[in-house]
């Protein structure tokens, strides 16, 4: 490893169809919805728990030629990306950078900063970075069910 950041896998993401026809596999294993929203009419995430600080995510195409569809059409429903909480994104894209990894479609947003790291990689995985801001867990569930420990990587690396 080519930094000492904090990481821990945030939640997984599957692309589907149908969040209503997929839905019923995550609740029978166990899971508990979290939120259920549209991003500006493009696609819907719906966010489920599972166990202690688990996460799965179902993401289901809203338009008709988006991202998702091509990739369900290309791939069919399935494991979409990994996203991967982390302390400092920077240091951890400029790390992967330096490995020859292709770290693309960085975003700032309001609560949360992200960057994808290309699933053209020998694991053929789309990577979600995502580094959350101090204000994320706000509006949302709170810290002690929505990270593990209670609070972001970066915080429980500093009181561990």
């Amino acid at each position: 490893m080519t930094h000492d950041v904090p990481i821990r896998v945030d939640h997984v993401g599957i692309a589907v169809e149908s969040v209503a026809d997929a839905e019923p596999v995550l609740l029978a294993l166990g899971c508990e919805k979290l939120n259920d929203e549209t991003v500006e009419d493009r696609f819907r995430w719906v966010y489920y728990r599972l166990g202690d600080a688990s996460r799965v995510e179902l993401i289901e195409p809203i338009e008709d030629d988006s991202f998702l569809t091509r990739f369900l059409t290309e791939n069919g429903p399935g494991l979409h990306h990994i996203t991967l909480e982390v302390a400092d994104l920077d240091t951890v894209a400029d790390s992967l950078e330096a490995e020859g990894l292709r770290v693309v479609d960085r975003a700032e947003f309001d609560t949360w900063t992200e960057a994808f790291v290309s699933p053209a990689n020998p694991t053929g995985t789309l990577f979600q970075l995502m580094e959350y801001h101090e204000d994320y867990p706000e509006g949302r569930d709170p810290p002690e069910e929505l990270f593990v420990n209670g609070g972001r990587v970066e915080e429980v690396a500093v009181h561990e």
